[in-house]
Order: structure tokens, then C-alpha cells, then sequence
């Protein structure tokens, strides 16, 4: 895998330098000192974000949309005079879906001295996470796809993972289902995401979910739906599957009429808008859907900022969605990078003092898209599973006239729904 170095806006002005207010000077394109001029100190700013981008296959994942995302947002700052005048060089890096290239992108984060990758996706944390350790570079804003990003001391995370979701999924469902079925990956990863469920249920007095587990790659899921119907009749089926979620609820559909009862349910990340528009729209399988996310559906207005910046640095890009997760956390990865250089204040910025700042409680604002962030030793979850976690709100959607929408108003607490869920504590389904 290959690092690109992409070309970027013009280079920022000082910020603590007044403009004159002189006639004919575009508001667009700033004023004060030109990069080398006296008094322009601020040193470039490099960091990098990484994801797959050109995988193909039915068990890989690509999300070229948030690298893409980090360009149009660099382009956009550097318009701007930059983060604090520091201009933005963001380093891309195709991450492949594999240890591999994971490892590989690390390492060139590490070779480019950047001061932190940001706003990317990985499930191969064991392969990335040790050498930014080794280099000091923090993991801001990771999409939440490995473990290591709630467990490593430098890592950031802006979400709270899968753990979140499954914990959220279930108190939403034990609004709505006497009766769960959890469709999950047959897989290490997928043992635990029962007990995340099951606790949800349980603070409502729901029986525990029926846990089936299935195939990461299979072409088709008649067995494990079946199964998922039998087990739960007149109840919830929830599946998580990443990007075969689709195929399931596709073979969970051609059970006809035995199925027409039932509700389905996901978590973003598995379901989202792109998927739901791709598959019909309004007459998609997923209308009706309950899912659970990490932050407010894609139509709300606090995501209008975000989408300016798409829309006038993009430039057509149709990697971008900006109703894809991914994308979504991307941007916030970003504004949080943006508040810790803000806070610093300094003519030269380190992966060492980026880290230290948020160490020591830098507060993020996301403008409503998250609580305010801190990552200081008190915002820590602390939890023996993902200690790293600071935000532990979701929301709960639905899936109305083809659109996600707000199944309820703001965000749901599930700290105490993270911090009672233990893999021990799974009672069998009944």
C-alpha cells in the first residue's frame, strides 16, 4: 500500500495578524502574510487517514468516502487560513482490508512524522496500533471497526463502537419485542455482542435474546433465518452482520408470509441510509426497520456544515456520502483534531503535545453531533472491555418513507448498560 501525498489549498495567512480593510479583497480568500514572510511561524500541520478504498469481494470492506473526506475537509481549512494558521497536509493511505496494509499505513504515518492519523477505518488494530505506540502518534476519530481503539492509550475514539450499538439495540428492541433474535458473526468478536444485547433487554425485564450465529461470507443466510423466525415468532430479528447484513434480511424476506410479522432491526454501520437507498428506497426491505446509531440520522440540520464543505470542496467527488457513517466520522474526527491545535496555541504542533492535550481533558464541541468530548483520565469509561470509551450515548432511528429518521429525540445513555454487560451475565434464551 502507498501513501499519496495530495495537493493542497493555498497555505494559511497568521491568524493573529489584522487585514486591512481594503476594497476588492475577497472575503474567500483571507489576508495578512504570505508563508515566509516575517512573522509567519505556524508550521505545516501533516497527518494522515487511512481506509480501504478499492477492495472488492463479498466479506471486504471499502470506505473510500472517508479518506476522500479528509481531502475535501484539508482543502476546505486551508481556504480558511488552516487550523489555528497551520496549513493542513493530509497523507491518504489505502489500508486494503488487510493486516497487511494496515501495517503498511502505519508505518508511513510513522516514516511522514505525522502528528495523527485521523478519522479512519481498520478492523486490524493489532497490526496498526503497535507501531503508532512505538511512534507516539495518537489515533484520532477511528471508525470503531477493532477492538484495540478502546483499549490502547492512544487512541481516541469518537464513538463507542459496536459495544454501544449492541447495548443501545437492546433497550431500544425491549421497547418494541416481548422476544429477540440476534443474528451475529460466527466469529471471536461476534461471542460478545449477546451479553451487549441481553443487558439492554434485561433493564426492561425481557428475556435474553436467541444468539445464532452465522457465516461471515456466506452467499446466503435461508438456514440462520429460519432459525432467527423460529426462535422469536411475532417478535424482533436483529442482525449484525457488517456488509452482509443485506444478504441475510434478502434471505429473511423470501420466507414469505411466515416472516411478514416480524420486526427487523440493525445497527448503523451494518444498515445505513446508502443501503437503504440502494435497495429500494421506500420499498426497501429495511422500511420499518429500528436501528441504532451512534450519532443523529443524516437529515438532521446539524449535519449542514458537513455537507457545505462536500458540496464546495468535493468537487463531484461520488466517493462521498454524506449520509455514510463513515464519512460522518470523518468529519468529527477532524473537528476534534481541529479543537485540540486550537487549544494548544503553538507555532509548532507534535504528536507528543497533541496527545498531552487530550490527555489532560482538551474539550471537543461537535456542534450536537456527539456530547462534548474529553478523553482526560475522569471522561474514561474505564471499563476492563473498552476503557477508552468517552462517549457512550447512541440514538435510536427507524426507517420511515425510505429515510432514517428519529425513532426519539437526542441521545440514549448506555453507560450503565456497558458497564454491566459481561460475557458471564448471558442468560440462555427460553
Amino acid at each position: 500500500m502507498t501513501g499519496r501525498r495530495h495537493p493542497s489549498s493555498p497555505r494559511p495567512r497568521h491568524r493573529r495578524l489584522l487585514c486591512a480593510a481594503a476594497a476588492g479583497v475577497s472575503l474567500l480568500t483571507g489576508c495578512g502574510v504570505l508563508p515566509g514572510d516575517p512573522g509567519d511561524s505556524r508550521e505545516p500541520l501533516t497527518v494522515m487517514t487511512w481506509a480501504p478504498e478499492g477492495t472488492a469481494g463479498p466479506a471486504t470492506v471499502n470506505m473510500a468516502g472517508m479518506p476522500a473526506m479528509a481531502d475535501a475537509y484539508a482543502r476546505w481549512i486551508n481556504r480558511r487560513g488552516g487550523i489555528d494558521g497551520h496549513e493542513l497536509r493530509v497523507i491518504t493511505c489505502d489500508e486494503g482490508d488487510t493486516s497487511l496494509g494496515a501495517a503498511n499505513c502505519a508505518r508511513q504515518a510513522v516514516d511522514h512524522r505525522v502528528v495523527a492519523v485521523v478519522g479512519s477505518y481498520s478492523g486490524h488494530g493489532r497490526a496498526f496500533m503497535a507501531p503508532l505506540e512505538a511512534a507516539g502518534i495518537p489515533y484520532i476519530g477511528g471508525y470503531g471497526a477493532s477492538g484495540e481503539e478502546f483499549t490502547s492509550y492512544l487512541s481516541y475514539p469518537v464513538n463507542g463502537g459496536q459495544s454501544a450499538l449492541l447495548a443501545g439495540n437492546g433497550k431500544q428492541l425491549a421497547r418494541v419485542c416481548e422476544r429477540v433474535s440476534l443474528v451475529r458473526p460466527d466469529t471471536v468478536g461476534g461471542d460478545g455482542l449477546a451479553a451487549l444485547l441481553n443487558t439492554g433487554l434485561a433493564e426492561a425485564h425481557r428475556p435474553a435474546s436467541a444468539d445464532i450465529k452465522a457465516p461471515e461470507d456466506a452467499t446466503s443466510y435461508e438456514e440462520p433465518a429460519a432459525t432467527a423466525l423460529r426462535r422469536a415468532p411475532g417478535g424482533c430479528v436483529t442482525a449484525v452482520l457488517g456488509e452482509r447484513t443485506e444478504t441475510f434480511f434478502d434471505s429473511f424476506r423470501r420466507l414469505g408470509p411466515e416472516g411478514a410479522g416480524v420486526r427487523i432491526s440493525s445497527v448503523l454501520g451494518s444498515v445505513g441510509q446508502p443501503l437503504i437507498d440502494r435497495t429500494g428506497g421506500r420499498d426497501s426491505p429495511f422500511e420499518g426497520a429500528y436501528l441504532t446509531g451512534w450519532y443523529p440520522e443524516s437529515g438532521d440540520p446539524r449535519w449542514d456544515a458537513m455537507r457545505q464543505v462536500i458540496q464546495g470542496y468535493a468537487f463531484g467527488d461520488d466517493r462521498i456520502d454524506p449520509d455514510d457513517t463513515g464519512v460522518q466520522t470523518t468529519w468529527i474526527a477532524y473537528t476534534a483534531l481541529k479543537a485540540v491545535v486550537e487549544a494548544l496555541d503553538e507555532p509548532r504542533i507534535t504528536a507528543g503535545r497533541v496527545a498531552t492535550a487530550l490527555n489532560r481533558g482538551t474539550e471537543v464541541d461537535t456542534g450536537g453531533l456527539t456530547p462534548v468530548l474529553r478523553w482526560g483520565f475522569g471522561d474514561l469509561l474505564g471499563s476492563s472491555a473498552y476503557p477508552r470509551i468517552v462517549n457512550r450515548h447512541v440514538t435510536f432511528q427507524i426507517v420511515r418513507d425510505g429515510r432514517l429518521v428519529a425513532q426519539r429525540k437526542g441521545f440514549v445513555d448506555v453507560t450503565e448498560t456497558l458497564s454491566d454487560a459481561r460475557l458471564s451475565d448471558a442468560r440462555p434464551a427460553g
